[in-house]
Parts: structure tokens; C-alpha cells; sequence
């Protein structure tokens, strides 16, 4: 048998419910069965293996043909298993600890680092007989910082060996800025901050430096306790953009392409195409006699709301990036800082298509001498005053002579401006002037106040709703296929558009049916297992997709359906006028209150900190990100002084 077979025929715990265990446990009996106390092994490799036959004993994972008669024998065994282990480590000192740790296989190297600081070794040894030791071992650095009784031990020495190379930067990122940090990192107290950050200012610069790892730098919030400044982000930002040109550079990449465009024989108000010739593209084409037949400034808002897909049939916003929408292998790929906004190719598409279709639109509206401005101005100054006696508001449009900057930096303060008078409004029941004044802090977009008391529904992710949700809607779900013949994308597209019975589907797959039966969410006639509660399924279809359901645009019978889940621990409610999600996208966009990788543009043109030399063309692209999350408030504005009139009316859904 060579190295390598011996390697993989050694017992490795990775836990009581990991696949692996049983077919190691024959293995595990084998060991138990051959160890003599009187005579235990003496190689540390092979007190390792003993090491985590201990754990299987102590989990009492066994192979399931022993008798109670082997059983006990075996649990006999562990007090003088865990004895032996103990002697050979505490006798351990600066004369063996080289030679007891050479040679020691890479799967067993987390173990050996635990057992040695537990019983004392490094204490006992120097760090300039350790260190060497290790390093010859090949234990890298940054699995020595995983086990905090040598970092303890060696601080100042792990300190030096920690700043020697650029490359080690890579853990101070992983552990304070990456968000899947796979294990527990102890940086040394020692390492000052001003080391910390020499660190990762060599490793920006280094030819060693992973673009992934620059780019969480570059989106990562300031962080003081790793010196992680302004300047460096700065630094990581101008990197970046170099690494990602001299890539581009020498790979093309796979092309994607969005278009728009307006038709002048277009029937249907928009068509789309989708192309997959020479990678992926998608054309969509919008019909200008519809939109010359809707010039009127309802008109336009609504163009917003349906056409251009600014919003759901229960006006939720679909602009943000919503955890669903990231595939399984999205989620998987790529580094992603602690504080990142988690986007995928959905929100890519979303984001991309929402923004020319607003592009193109004003230029439309500008060809017919209407100007989005004067529209978003007549809601808040004549069109909330006439519907629903809402006085005092106002909004002041950009110059359209201006330039975009001073477009840009006007229509960030309107929109603050606007979201304080409402937030005002909806707590106060009227809007004072005078009071609005003194009392306009920042906004909060995720604390903005709603007429309605209690608009939303949200699912609580410890219920049970999220096991309901994930094996219904998830294309990762365990009922979704059977055979090539039954199968879908969801277990709900299966159950609905194809006649199964309880027993098509496999043995394996029966305890999901079962839960799904008990939830309430579908039933077995017999001949089919079929959705049997709509109400209660749009709700979990909108909890999955857009993690809010709005609870004023349900009929009676969904509203009756969110009040028992409510009582069952599966949802809760809230008011505000946006959902959580909702205020989390303005928050990406607009500041780093919850995200350091956003635009930060509120940020930048009030603070006046955008960039010295941005072109004109960057700031019009400033201007129409405004417009788009102004537009988004102004919608969501609408809808809370419509709902709260129907409800006031006792008009339901």
C-alpha cells in the first residue's frame, strides 16, 4: 500500500452526520479492536487517526452489527484511548517536537495544531523551535492563526511572519472583510494597526494580488481596526480597474447585450427578443403610438408601474436584488464581502433594462415637450392635493439648461426632501412646514412611515415557512423531479402542470409530500397530489420572490390566510413604506448604512465628493439613477395614499 492509499484509508471524523461515516466505521472498529493499552502507538500520524476513532466512540457511531457485548467492550476502550493520546502529547517537548510533527498528513493538521495547544506543547517550546517545525510541515500561516493557544503562545513571532509576505494580507481580508469566512482566524494582538495596513497596501500593489480580493478592498465599508481608510479603498479601487482592463485585454469574455427601441408599427405596447447567437442578448421594443397615447402625467407614472416593470401586481418593487433570484452556483462562485449587497445576473438584467428603458423614455417624452420632472412636481403639488386632500408638499425641478451635475446634486436633495415631507405626513396626519424644518435629519429609506398600519407581511425565516417556500418554489428542491418524464423547474410548475400521484413519486421523496400535506399546502385526492390553498400559495410565491407580501392588494381570503399565519409563527407584520428589501436597494444606492460595494451616489453629490473629472456623460448616468429611485418613491408614495384611502372606505381587494 503507497502513501497516498494509506492517506485515504485513515479515519477522519468530519461529524456524527456527515456521509463519510459509514463506511469508515469499519476502519474505526478495526483500530479499536487492535488497540492495546499496554502497548499504544507511539507515531503521532497514527495517535491522530486514534484521535478521531475517539470522536466515532464518543459519538457512539459504531458499525450496526456489533453486539451489545462488542458495543460495551469497544466504549471500554475510550478513557484508555483518550489516556494515550494524552501521554504521548504532554511528552512532548523542544527535543522531539520537530521530529514528532514531520510528516503528519494534511487532513490531520487541524487535529495535530488542537492537540498540541491543549496539552501545553506550545507553552513548552520556543517559537524558534516550533516555527521552523511547522513550517516544515507545511502548515501555512494562516492555518497556524486558525488555533488561538498558538497564536497566543507565539503572538510577536506570528506577528513578523504574518507581514513578511504581501500575500498574508489575504487573511486579515478573509477575515474581517470577506462574508464566507469558512473558519474561526486570531490575528495576533501585536499587529498594530499601521502594520495592518502596510500589509494590504503591498498586497494591492504585489504581482501576487488576486483581482476577487482587491475588489472586496475596493467595496469594503472603512474599517479602523485594520487601517482600512479611504486612501486604501482608493488605492484598491485604481488597481482593480487595471487588473480588469489587462484582462479584458487578453480575453474577449462572453457577450451579453440589452437593446431598446421604439417602434412606429408596433401594435403591442412592447415586444421582446431574445438572441443567442454570439453569446446572449435580449432587444426589447416599445410602441410609440401607445406611448403618444399616453401622454397624459397619469399616464406616465403608470407607464412606469407596468410597461417598463418597475413594480409587481402588488406594486412591490422589482428593481431590488432579491435572495432568490441568485442561482445556487451564483452564490457559490466569486468572493463576497461581509457587508456586500448580494447581486446576481437577475439583478444585472433588471438593473440594466430598468435604467434604458428610463434612458430612452426621456428622450421620448423630451421629443413631445414633456419633461418627467414637471410629472414627478404635479404629483406631489396638484395631483395628492386633489385625490386625497395631502397639502403642503413640494418638489422644485432641476434646471433643464443645467448641467447634469447640478441636475444630479438638485434631484438627490428634492428626493430627500420629498421623503421627509412624507414620512412627516403619513406620522403627523398632515404635513407642517415649519415643523418638517426643524426635524429634517437623513433619511432613513427603511424607516420611512406608511399610512397604512399594518402593510406588510414578512416571513420568519426559523418557521417553518422557509422549508415550505425552498421545497415549492426552489429549482434545488427534493420533489421537483422524479424522471425525465415528470420533472420542472419547481416542485410547483410540477404539481401543476402535470397529474401525479402520491406514489410516482419516490419512497425518498414522501416525507416532503407529507410535509407539504401537513402545511396546508397541498393535498393527495388519490389520484393527484395538487395545490389545494391559492390564497396561501401566492402569499408563499411572493414571500419567496420579493421576501414581502402586501397585505391591502390580497383578496379577504389571502388577507384571512396572512392573519393564521401570523398566529402559527410563519409571518410577521410591519408598517413602512417600503418593504425591507425595498429600503435596503435605496441604501446600496444611495450611502453605506447596510453596504460598502453601492454607488454611494446620495453620498457623493451632496457631500459634493464625486470624483474630480467625472464627465458629463458620468453624471448624466448619476442623473438617471436618481430619477429612477426618485420615480420607484413616487410609485410606492401613490400606492400608500390609494391604499389608505380604500381602506379608510372599507374597500377591500
Amino acid at each position: 500500500m503507497d502513501d497516498e492509499e494509506a492517506s485515504l484509508r485513515r479515519v477522519k471524523f468530519y461529524g456524527a452526520h456527515d456521509l463519510s461515516t459509514g463506511w469508515q466505521t469499519p476502519r474505526v472498529a478495526e483500530i479499536i479492536e487492535n488497540f492495546d493499552p499496554d502497548n499504544p502507538p507511539r507515531d503521532t500520524q497514527d495517535l491522530l487517526e486514534l484521535f478521531n476513532v475517539e470522536q466515532y466512540l464518543a459519538a457512539n457511531i459504531l458499525p450496526p452489527d456489533y453486539s451489545e457485548v462488542e458495543q460495551a467492550s469497544a466504549l471500554a476502550k475510550l478513557p484508555k484511548i483518550r489516556g494515550a493520546i494524552a501521554r504521548h502529547f504532554s511528552n512532548l517537548d523542544e527535543g522531539s517536537f520537530a521530529q514528532a510533527i514531520q510528516g503528519v498528513d494534511w487532513q490531520f493538521l487541524d487535529d495535530l495544531l488542537d492537540l498540541l495547544g491543549r496539552h501545553g506543547v506550545f507553552q513548552r517550546c520556543d517559537s524558534t523551535v516550533a516555527l521552523p517545525a511547522l513550517a516544515g510541515a507545511h502548515i501555512h500561516v494562516g492555518h497556524m492563526l486558525g488555533h488561538q493557544a498558538l497564536v497566543k503562545a507565539y503572538d510577536g513571532d506570528l506577528t513578523a511572519l504574518l507581514i513578511s509576505s504581501p500575500s498574508n494580507a489575504e487573511i486579515i481580508i478573509r477575515k474581517h472583510i470577506e462574508r464566507a469566512s469558512r473558519s474561526s482566524t486570531y490575528i495576533p494582538s501585536s499587529l498594530s494597526t499601521a502594520q495592518s495596513r502596510a500589509l494590504l497596501e503591498s498586497y494591492i500593489d504585489s504581482d501576487e494580488a488576486n483581482p476577487n480580493f482587491v475588489k472586496l478592498v475596493r467595496d469594503a465599508r472603512t474599517n479602523t481596526s485594520i487601517g482600512l481608510d479611504a486612501k486604501l479603498k482608493l488605492r484598491a479601487k485604481r488597481r482593480y480597474e487595471a487588473m480588469t482592463e489587462a484582462m479584458f485585454a487578453e480575453n474577449k469574455g462572453v457577450r451579453t447585450g440589452y437593446g431598446i427601441g421604439l417602434s412606429e408599427d408596433q401594435k403591442e405596447p412592447v415586444e421582446y427578443e431574445i438572441s443567442e447567437e454570439d453569446g446572449w442578448s435580449v432587444h426589447y421594443t416599445y410602441s410609440v403610438a401607445w406611448l403618444e397615447e399616453t401622454l397624459d402625467k397619469p399616464s406616465i407614472l403608470n407607464n412606469f408601474m407596468h410597461l417598463f416593470e418597475f413594480t409587481d401586481d402588488q406594486v412591490l418593487l422589482n428593481l431590488p436584488s432579491y435572495p432568490n433570484q441568485i442561482s445556487a452556483i451564483e452564490g457559490i462562485l466569486g468572493t463576497k464581502g461581509k457587508d456586500d449587497y448580494s447581486i446576481g445576473n437577475a439583478f444585472r438584467l433588471v438593473d440594466t433594462l430598468t435604467f434604458l428603458r428610463l434612458r430612452a423614455y426621456l428622450q421620448f417624452l423630451e421629443s413631445k415637450d414633456v419633461y418627467i420632472e414637471d410629472v414627478i412636481q404635479w404629483f406631489f403639488e396638484d395631483y395628492i392635493v386633489k385625490e386625497f386632500g395631502a397639502e403642503n408638499f413640494s418638489f422644485t425641478p432641476s434646471d433643464q439648461g443645467a448641467s447634469y451635475l447640478s441636475r444630479a446634486r438638485q434631484l438627490f436633495a428634492e428626493m430627500e426632501s420629498v421623503a421627509n415631507q412624507f414620512d412627516l405626513f403619513a406620522q403627523e396626519g398632515a404635513l407642517d412646514r415649519d415643523l418638517l424644518s426643524i426635524s429634517g435629519d437623513q433619511v432613513r429609506y427603511k424607516e420611512i412611515a406608511s399610512l397604512i398600519p399594518e402593510k406588510y407581511a414578512y416571513p420568519i425565516k426559523e418557521s417553518a415557512v422557509s422549508g415550505t417556500m425552498f421545497q415549492l418554489f426552489s429549482d434545488q428542491s427534493h420533489i421537483a423531479y422524479i424522471s425525465e418524464e415528470l420533472k420542472a423547474r419547481s416542485a410547483e410548475k410540477l404539481l401543476t402542470r402535470n397529474i401525479v400521484s402520491y406514489d410516482d413519486f419516490r419512497p425518498y421523496q414522501h416525507h416532503v409530500i407529507d410535509f407539504l400535506i401537513e402545511n396546508g399546502v397541498i393535498e393527495n385526492t388519490g389520484p393527484r397530489v395538487q395545490i389545494t390553498n391559492r390564497p396561501l400559495l401566492n402569499i408563499l410565491r411572493s414571500f419567496y420572490d420579493k421576501e414581502a407580501v402586501s397585505i391591502h392588494h390580497l383578496s379577504i381570503a389571502g388577507q384571512k390566510e396572512v392573519e393564521r399565519m401570523v398566529e402559527k409563527g410563519w409571518a410577521t407584520v410591519g408598517s413602512s413604506l417600503l418593504t425591507s428589501p425595498e429600503g435596503t436597494y435605496f441604501n446600496y444606492f444611495l450611502n453605506t448604512l447596510e453596504h460598502g460595494n453601492g454607488p454611494k451616489l446620495r453620498n457623493k453629490y451632496l457631500h459634493g465628493t464625486q470624483a474630480n473629472g467625472a464627465t458629463e456623460n458620468e453624471h448624466a448616468t448619476a442623473y438617471t439613477h436618481a430619477l429612477r429611485l426618485l420615480i420607484a418613491l413616487v410609485i410606492k408614495m401613490n400606492d400608500d395614499f390609494c391604499l389608505h384611502a380604500e381602506t379608510s372606505k372599507g374597500t377591500q381587494p
